[in-house]
C-alpha cells in the first residue's frame, strides 16, 4: 500500500503577469486545497503544464511543494517524459528532493512497443526507492497500456499504482493500487475498491469529493450532482478551464503558456454559469 491518500489534486502551476512561475500563489493554492479535502498533490503533471516548464522550474516546484506542504500531506512528482533518460533523471532528482512518489506517464509521440514500455518503466523504477504510479492516458499519448500489460508492469519493484484515464479499461489490477484518472470516474473507482483519484475538480469542490470517499452511502448522489462541473472543466484542453474557474473564484493562478490559450468568452460564460449553479460564485 502506498498510503499516498485518496483525494490527490493535480495542481495547476500559477504564472504571474510576466509568465514566470508564481511561487507565492502556488504555495497559497496548495494550502487551500489541503484545507478543503485533499490528502496530497501531484506537482508538475499534465494539469501543472509540465510540458512547458523548464527543468529548473520543474524541479523547483517539486522542491517548493515538499518544503511548504501542510503537515501530513503527500507530494507526488510528475517525472514522466517520452525520453527514458530524462524520465530517469527527473525521477532521481525528485527522489533526492523528498517527493513521496512519482507519477510517470506513458511515453508520448514515439509510441513505444510493449517491450519498449516494459524497459522504460524498469529503468525509471530502478532510479528511485519511492512508489511509481503508472499513468495511462491514451487520448494524450497515443499509447494504451491494457490490463494484462499493467499486471506485468506491476511485477517491477517500486511500481505500485496506476492512474487509469482509459475509462473503458477501468478495473482492479493485481499488484497495483487503482486511482481514477478522470474526475467523473472517481465514484466508480472507489466502488471497485480503488485507492482514490488524481483529480482536477478537487481544486474547486474538494469537500464534496472528500465526502465521496468518506460517505459511501452518499457517493452516487454526490457524484451525480457534480457531473456538470466535471464536464465544464474539460470543455477545452486541461488546465484552461480549471485555471479560468480558479481565477473567477479569486485564486491568483494567472494564464497559460503557449500552445495553450486562455478560455474564450463563450467558455468563460459556461464555466461561470456552472460555478453559479453550485453556489460557488455569486450570480452575475
Amino acid at each position: 500500500m502506498t498510503d499516498l491518500g485518496a483525494v490527490l489534486t493535480a495542481l495547476v502551476t500559477p504564472f504571474d503577469q510576466s509568465g514566470a512561475v508564481d511561487e507565492q500563489s502556488f504555495v497559497a493554492l496548495m494550502g487551500y486545497v489541503a484545507a478543503n479535502g485533499s490528502d496530497g498533490f501531484v506537482v508538475a503533471g499534465t494539469t501543472g503544464e509540465a510540458s512547458t516548464l523548464s527543468e529548473r522550474e520543474h524541479l523547483n516546484l517539486i522542491e517548493l511543494a515538499v518544503s511548504e506542504r501542510p503537515a501530513g500531506k503527500t507530494v507526488i512528482a510528475g517525472t514522466g517524459t517520452n525520453d527514458t533518460a530524462q524520465a530517469v533523471n527527473l525521477t532521481e532528482r525528485a527522489t533526492a528532493l523528498g517527493a513521496d512518489a512519482m507519477l510517470v506517464v506513458t511515453p508520448y509521440y514515439n509510441r513505444p512497443s510493449r517491450l519498449g514500455l516494459l524497459r522504460h518503466y524498469e529503468a525509471v523504477a530502478a532510479a528511485t526507492d519511492k512508489p511509481i504510479i503508472l499513468y495511462n492516458i491514451p487520448g494524450r499519448t497515443g499509447t494504451n497500456m491494457p490490463p494484462d500489460l499493467l499486471a506485468e508492469l506491476a511485477q517491477i519493484p517500486n511500481v505500485a499504482a496506476v492512474k487509469q484515464a482509459n475509462a473503458q479499461e477501468l478495473q482492479p489490477i493485481e499488484g497495483l493500487e487503482l486511482y481514477a484518472g478522470d474526475d467523473s470516474s472517481l465514484a466508480r473507482t472507489l466502488e471497485l475498491g480503488g485507492a482514490g483519484g488524481i483529480l482536477v475538480a478537487s481544486h474547486i469542490v474538494g469537500p464534496q469529493m472528500r465526502r465521496m470517499v468518506d460517505e459511501p452511502a452518499q457517493r452516487a448522489a454526490i457524484d451525480a450532482s457534480l457531473h456538470d462541473l466535471f464536464d465544464v472543466l474539460f470543455i477545452t484542453a486541461n488546465p484552461t478551464p480549471v485555471k479560468a474557474a480558479l481565477n473567477m473564484l479569486g485564486h491568483r493562478v494567472g494564464g497559460l503558456r503557449l500552445p495553450l490559450v486562455e478560455a474564450t468568452e463563450d467558455e468563460q460564460s459556461r464555466i461561470r454559469a456552472v460555478l453559479e449553479r453550485h453556489g460557488l460564485l455569486e450570480a452575475s
